[in-house]
C-alpha cells in the first residue's frame, strides 16, 4: 500500500498526496487551469520537470508560462528545438551550448565543411523548429556515467569538452558529481542538458530567430569560432509580438542612429573604439546636463573638486583597483625612469586624498565632495556600443565622508536626491536592485559587509519601491544599491548608484577627530547619480525618440520667413526669442517653406516659427509645434508664445505636454 506525503504550497497551505505523486500530477489535483498552464515545477526553490516525483516536507510551486521563470524554461526548450532543427537541415553539424539569455535564447553551431548560416537560412530552421513542435515529441530526461556520456556524444567534441569538464569537477556536473543528465526529444536527436524542459515540443511554438553572429567556444578568441543563432520565444503570440514592436521601437530611438541624424556626436575612426566627440548640439545638451545637475549639488550642499585624469600606479595599488578592477585599466604609460602611471578608470582615489589632505574633525563632517570627472576604461571592441558602454566617459561623481551615526540619514537624503533628479529628467518608472558581496574579489570583513547590506537594504525598502537582489555583483570594497529606470517602451536600464564602504577608508588610512577627542575612521559612500554623462544622454536620446523636452533641446525655436520680403520680421523675432533666454536660429533658406518645416520637424525643433505678411503686421507667428498631434496655429501673439514658452522651460516641460502652448494663451 502506498504510503502518504505532505507537501507544501507558497502560501503556507499542506497538502497530503499518495507517494509518487508527480509534480505534474499535483497541478492536476489543484486545478486542471493550473495543469494546462504547468510547465515545471519549483520545489524547494529548484525547478524540476512536471515527470519528477514530489518528496515529503518539500514546498512545491508550479511554474506556469506567463512568469519570467516560465518564459525561460520556454526559452531553454525552443533552443533545444532550434539545435534539433539545425541538425536535421545539415547533417553532421556539431552543436555547443544553448543557453538562455535576456528575452531570448541562443545556440552555438560548427557547421560541416566550415560553413555558415546567412539571415536567409533562418526561416528555413523556423520552418523545421514548428515541424518539430507538431510532432508533439516527449522531453525525457535520462541520467548517464561520465563514460556512457562520452560515448553517446562521440561525434561531438564540444560536448564532450563538457562531459570531461564534470569529471574534473567542472559546473556541469550534477549533486552526485559521477553523471550526466540528457534529454532526448526523439530517436534523432538528444541533448546534454540539466533541464528542466516542458513536458512535450507542443508546449512551444511562440518564437522568432532574429540574427546569425560569430562567436568562439567558450568566449575565447584562441578557441575555435563558431556560428551562433540568437531567438525570443514567449508564451503567447501577443506577447511576442509586443516584444518585437519594441524591438522596432528600439532600433528607431537608437540614440546612436539618431546622434548622427541630429548631429549630436560622433565616433571618429582617427581617435578610437568607444571615445565620443561632441558636437555643438550634443554639447549643448550635455552642458544643459551638468548645469543643472552643478545647480542641484550645490542646492544638496556638495563641494567641487576636480583631479587629473592619470595617477601613478601605487594610488591604485592602495585603493585594490589594480588587482580587483585590472580587466578595465588601460595599459600604463612609463615615465621618469620607469614609473608608471595610468589612466584614471575611478574617481575615488582621488576624493579620498582630498579628505586627508588635512586632519578633519567630525564637525566638518558628513562632507560632500563632488566632481564631472573623466575615467577611462579598456572595454573589448565587441562590447563597446555607442554612448552606453564607453572607453571614455564622464562621471558626475561624489563621496560622502561621514560617521556611522550619519550613515544611515545620508544614504535616505542621498537616494531622495538621486530619484528626484531622475525624475526632473523625465523619468519615472523606477526599481531598486541591492548588490551583495562579490565572491571571491571582496575585501573586509564578512561582519562589516552584513552591516552595510542591512543598512541598503533597510534604506531600500524605505522608498517604497520594488527590491531586487543581485546576489554577489557589489563592488569590491562594498555592497550597492542600483536604481533602475524603465524608459518609454519598458526597457530597463542601470541608472545611478550608491555605495556604501568600510573598506577604502581603512587601506587610505582615513581619520576623523570625536568629541570625545579620539580618533574614528568614517564611513565612505560612493555616488553617481547619471551613472555617466554619456550612458545619460543616451537613455534620454532614446527615451524620447530624440525629441527631448523643450528645456534641454539644444535647438528651443527656429523661425521660418516666407519669403525673404519678411527677414527683418523674422529677425525681430528671433531677437525677440534670445532675449528671452532661448535657443533660437532662423532658416531663410531658399528652400520652400514647406520643404524648411519638414527639414526643422526632422531636427526634433520644439517649436517652429512661421512669419508671413499677415504677421507683419498684427505682431504675430505662426506656431508649429514638434508634437505630431498639435495642429498648425496661425496668429498667435508672439509676446505670449515667448511667455509660454519660457515657462515650459522652466517647468522642464516639451510641446507633447498637456499644458503645452495652446492659441488662445
Amino acid at each position: 500500500m502506498a504510503g502518504v506525503i505532505s507537501v507544501r504550497l507558497p502560501d503556507g497551505s499542506q497538502r497530503e498526496l499518495a507517494e509518487g505523486t508527480t509534480a505534474g500530477e499535483f497541478a492536476q489535483l489543484i486545478g486542471p487551469r493550473l495543469a494546462k498552464a504547468a510547465l515545471v515545477a519549483s520545489v524547494d526553490g529548484h525547478q524540476v520537470d512536471l515527470s519528477s516525483p514530489l518528496v515529503d516536507g518539500s514546498e512545491v510551486a508550479i511554474v506556469t508560462a506567463d512568469s519570467e521563470a516560465g518564459r525561460e524554461v520556454l526559452r531553454h526548450s525552443t533552443a533545444h528545438v532550434m539545435a534539433q532543427a539545425v541538425l536535421r537541415l545539415w547533417p553532421g553539424a556539431m552543436y555547443a551550448i544553448g543557453p538562455v539569455i535576456e528575452n531570448g535564447f541562443y545556440y552555438d553551431f560548427a557547421l560541416p565543411g566550415g560553413a555558415h548560416f546567412s539571415d536567409d537560412d533562418l526561416g528555413r530552421i523556423e520552418t523545421e523548429m514548428r515541424a518539430i513542435i507538431a510532432e508533439d515529441q516527449p522531453f525525457v530526461r535520462h541520467e548517464h556515467g561520465l563514460g556512457e556520456g562520452l560515448e553517446l556524444f562521440a561525434d561531438q567534441p564540444f560536448k564532450r569538452e563538457i562531459i570531461e569538464a564534470v569529471g574534473l569537477g567542472g559546473d556541469e556536473v550534477d549533486a552526485g558529481g559521477t553523471v550526466v543528465s540528457t534529454y532526448r526529444n526523439s530517436d534523432d536527436f538528444t541533448d546534454l542538458c540539466r533541464g528542466p524542459h516542458v513536458p512535450s515540443t507542443s508546449r512551444l511554438g511562440h518564437f522568432k530567430l532574429m540574427r546569425v553572429a560569430g562567436a568562439y567556444w567558450r568566449g575565447d578568441e584562441k578557441n575555435a569560432q563558431l556560428q551562433r543563432i540568437y531567438g525570443t520565444a514567449w508564451e503567447s503570440e501577443k506577447a511576442l509580438n509586443a516584444y518585437l514592436h519594441q524591438l522596432e521601437e528600439a532600433e528607431r530611438r537608437d540614440h546612436r542612429k539618431l546622434g548622427a541624424e541630429l548631429d549630436l556626436f560622433s565616433f571618429p575612426e582617427e581617435i578610437g573604439s568607444g571615445l565620443a566627440i561632441f558636437h555643438p548640439k550634443g554639447g549643448t545638451i550635455r552642458r544643459l546636463m551638468e548645469d543643472y545637475s552643478r545647480q542641484r549639488h550645490v542646492e544638496e550642499g556638495y563641494e567641487f573638486v576636480t583631479s587629473p585624469h592619470i595617477t601613478k600606479g601605487e594610488l591604485f595599488e592602495i585603493s585594490g583597483h589594480l588587482e580587483s578592477f585590472a580587466e578595465g585599466i588601460f595599459p600604463p604609460m612609463e615615465v621618469d625612469g620607469g614609473a608608471k602611471y595610468y589612466l584614471k578608470p575611478m574617481n575615488c582615489p582621488f576624493h579620498i586624498l582630498v579628505y586627508r589632505s588635512r586632519q578633519r574633525s567630525y564637525r566638518d563632517l558628513p562632507l560632500r565632495l563632488f566632481e564631472f570627472g573623466t575615467v577611462y576604461r579598456y572595454e573589448k571592441s565587441g562590447v563597446v556600443h555607442g554612448l552606453t558602454r564607453a572607453r571614455g566617459f564622464t562621471q558626475d561623481d561624489a563621496h560622502i565622508f561621514c560617521t556611522r551615526e550619519e550613515m544611515r540619514g545620508e544614504l535616505v537624503r542621498t537616494t531622495h536626491f538621486v530619484l528626484g533628479l531622475l525624475r526632473d529628467f523625465g523619468l519615472n518608472d523606477f526599481y531598486l536592485e541591492l548588490s551583495t558581496k562579490p565572491a571571491g574579489k571582496a575585501i573586509g570583513s564578512d561582519e562589516e559587509w552584513d552591516e552595510a547590506t542591512d543598512v541598503l537594504r533597510s534604506v531600500s525598502e524605505e522608498m517604497g519601491l520594488e527590491l531586487v537582489m543581485d546576489e554577489g555583483g557589489g563592488a569590491f570594497y562594498g555592497p550597492k544599491i542600483s536604481v533602475q529606470a524603465r524608459d518609454a517602451i519598458g526597457r530597463s536600464w542601470q541608472m545611478s548608484t550608491i555605495q556604501l564602504d568600510f573598506n577604502l577608508p581603512r587601506r587610505f588610512e582615513l581619520e576623523y577627530v570625536g568629541a570625545d577627542n579620539a580618533r574614528h575612521r568614517p564611513i565612505m559612500i560612493h555616488r553617481a547619480l547619471f551613472g555617466s554623462v554619456e550612458r545619460f544622454m543616451a537613455v534620454l536620446i532614446e527615451h524620447y525618440a530624440g525629441a527631448l523636452p523643450t528645456w534641454l533641446s539644444p535647438e528651443q525655436v527656429r523661425v521660418l520667413p516666407v519669403s525673404e520680403a519678411h527677414a527683418a520680421y523674422a529677425e525681430s523675432v528671433r531677437v525677440a526669442c534670445a532675449e528671452a533666454g532661448l535657443r533660437v536660429s532662423i532658416d531663410d533658406a531658399a528652400d520652400n517653406l514647406k520643404a524648411r518645416i519638414r527639414k526643422a520637424k526632422l531636427t526634433k525643433v520644439p517649436y517652429i516659427l512661421v512669419a508671413g505678411p499677415d504677421d507683419v503686421a498684427a505682431g504675430t507667428v505662426g506656431v508649429n509645434p514638434r508634437s505630431s498631434t498639435d495642429k498648425p496655429r496661425r496668429g498667435v501673439e508672439l509676446a505670449a508664445f515667448v511667455a509660454d514658452v519660457v515657462a515650459e522651460v522652466a517647468r522642464r516641460g516639451s510641446p507633447e505636454d498637456a499644458l503645452a502652448v495652446s492659441s488662445d494663451s
